[in-house]
């Protein structure tokens, strides 16, 4: 008889563990989700602050066409990216785009000291710092998320209830990985 009542504190107990660790898959997953959009918002404002952006620089440099549809295509191809993968590839073809868009700006001291242009300037950093906290927090939650997910016992019980490991999002800037030059 005693046997029997524990046995059955055994299966009791590990139900409870197993309801516990698939809530908090269920959790994790919740804010990993969370945590996307709040990128999502991020480069939605970013996109819409770049025709502007766009824009001012042509009414200086008119003649740069070349630089203005690039810009314009890889902002196209960052708004309609459907994954996590496929808006990474996106942005960093974006943020090259833009690069060369800023080369452009700094052939013009003109443009460089248009308040408008300023304005957008720092509204757009303030917007990329905003995206790289959200970044972060994204993948700090995928991170939690993937980690339970691979440890035992709880992968079998992500196994068994279908959960998926997230993909990181990592923008590479060429600019960031270059040791910077310090000229005296």
């Amino acid at each position: 008889m005693i046997i029997l009542y524990a046995l059955i504190g055994l299966v009791v107990l590990f139900a409870f563990y197993g309801v516990g660790v698939y809530n908090r898959l269920v959790k994790l997953s919740t804010l990993v989700a969370e945590a996307w959009s709040g990128i999502d918002v991020q480069l939605k404002k970013r996109y819409n602050l770049i025709p502007n952006l766009v824009e001012t620089i042509k009414g200086y440099a008119s003649h740069e066409k070349e630089t203005f549809e690039n810009v314009t295509k890889a902002r196209n191809q960052a708004q309609n990216a459907t994954s996590v993968e496929g808006q990474q590839t996106a942005e960093n073809q974006l943020n090259k785009a833009l690069l060369n868009l800023y080369a452009v700006a700094e052939q013009y001291p003109d443009l460089k000291a248009n308040e408008n242009f300023l304005n957008l300037q720092n509204e757009l950093s303030v917007i990329e710092a905003d995206i790289e906290k959200s970044r972060r927090y994204y993948n700090g939650t995928t991170r939690d998320y993937n980690i339970l997910i691979d440890s035992f016992p709880s992968n079998i019980i992500a196994g068994m209830s279908n959960f998926k490991k997230a993909e990181f999002f990592e923008i590479e800037l060429e600019a960031e990985r270059q040791n910077p030059q310090v000229k005296f």
